[in-house]
């Protein structure tokens, strides 16, 4: 099932060092071979994501960005927002991957257009699952817009 949005990578953006280990781990032990780019502020998924490569063509935006709330300098809604409002990034594919349980964020990250709102399981093992459930439905079942 592929699609001509489906660059196979995966836009990780998330600040915390232990995360990002325990979220490579599981894409690991899934074994399925997407790229997973890691992005460790929102500042920097925004650079990533409305960028250009060296050559002046806009990055190849990901299949799916796993997007964590609370981060430094740009938080995860922010980034949210900044995505919707341009037209390449619109339908992009984001699923709100954070330990907020707030109804406000749950709330919100839906108004602003996220895909999905997933809760990072405290359990190692149950965290694997998600990584591993999260990256086989958007990658293999998911058939995403194309691109703008």
């Amino acid at each position: 099932m592929s699609h001509s949005n489906n660059t196979g990578i995966i836009l990780l953006v998330d600040d915390n060092p232990d995360d990002i280990e325990l979220t490579l781990r599981a894409f690991r032990k899934s074994r399925l071979t997407n790229r997973i780019l890691v992005k460790r502020d929102g500042q920097e998924a925004l650079d990533y994501l409305l960028g250009e490569d060296d050559k002046g063509n806009p990055n190849p935006l990901p299949t799916v960005t796993l997007l964590d709330l609370n981060m430094p300098r740009v938080n995860g809604l922010d980034v949210l927002k900044r995505l919707r409002a341009e037209e390449r990034t619109r339908t992009a594919p984001v699923v709100v991957l954070t330990t907020s349980d707030e109804q406000r964020d749950i709330v919100d990250s839906y108004q602003l257009g996220a895909n999905s709102y997933i809760r990072k399981p405290v359990d190692t093992q149950a965290f694997f699952s998600v990584i591993q459930e999260l990256e086989l439905y958007w990658t293999v079942m998911n058939v995403a817009p194309p691109a703008a």
